[in-house]
């Protein structure tokens, strides 16, 4: 089958850059893996105690939970074809 992608983004609340990450990801996962992926949001102002888990200090932040290996790649993730490679997208639609 094809592969999925479970993602998990952490943000500060409605901060520009909270919000525009998550837009960003929602974007390059329907350009890039339509129908093959999960995103999780996690507010690091609700759920300190997830993001420290994690390893995440600051947001925004997205953890590539699946296919492994687990990455992270933190920032607005603006650059979308950029993301699309470094996540294994590119690669995979």
């Amino acid at each position: 089958g094809q592969t999925a992608f479970r993602l998990r983004l952490y943000v500060a609340g409605h901060l520009p850059n909270s919000v525009l990450a998550e837009a960003n990801l929602r974007r390059l996962c329907e350009a890039w893996v339509p129908d093959r992926y999960d995103i999780e949001v996690i507010d690091f102002l609700d759920d300190p105690a997830a993001a420290l888990r994690d390893g995440v200090i600051v947001t925004p932040t997205l953890v590539r939970l699946a296919p492994e290996p687990r990455m992270v790649i933190i920032g607005t993730l603006a650059d979308g074809e950029s993301v699309a490679r470094a996540l294994g997208m590119a690669e995979a639609s």
